[in-house]
């Protein structure tokens, strides 16, 4: 690619044009988080990374676990609120948190009134499968794209 810039400030990247991914009604729970995909402007294929802003109130995404992909973050300002399976940890910047496939469900809260700046990072594994507990959803990486469907297997309506 010879548009790509050679560095640039991750702030100045531009936001994903679509703020999310998950069908109606999920997607509007979305209010409130910005991604950057800061690797997509350098064409890395193998992995992601975005840098994700969740305004008071948001959330990073709905409670998930991955088959096959690992991800880790690091905050780089605000407090926001690691949800796994098991505990609730409040995160400050500094702090990191990793996600093994088939480990625990995860996600992340702002409950906080001050914004909250995380790095994202998540392999790019394919045929992998993304299980949402509380939820009637399921997704599967098909050609590098995301397909959504009810936990029964019937695709929703987008």
């Amino acid at each position: 690619m010879t548009d790509q810039p050679p560095a640039l400030l991750a702030m100045e990247a531009p936001p994903r044009l679509k703020a999310s991914n998950y069908p109606p009604p999920f997607a509007a729970l979305m209010a409130g988080r910005v991604k950057r995909p800061l690797g997509d402007l350098f064409g890395i294929k193998s992995f992601g990374v975005n840098l994700t802003h969740l305004a008071p109130g948001a959330i990073s995404a709905l409670h998930h676990v991955h088959s096959r992909q690992d991800e880790f973050i690091y905050v780089i300002e605000g407090e926001p609120t690691l949800i796994s399976d098991t505990t609730q940890v409040l995160l400050g910047p500094g702090m990191v948190a990793g996600f093994r496939a088939n480990g625990r469900a995860h996600h992340l809260e702002n409950r906080s009134l001050k914004d909250c700046y995380i790095l994202e990072i998540g392999d790019r594994a394919p045929d992998d499968t993304a299980i949402y507990p509380a939820d009637d959803l399921q997704a599967v990486l098909v050609d590098g794209n995301w397909t959504f469907s009810h936990k029964d297997g019937h695709p929703y309506q987008v």
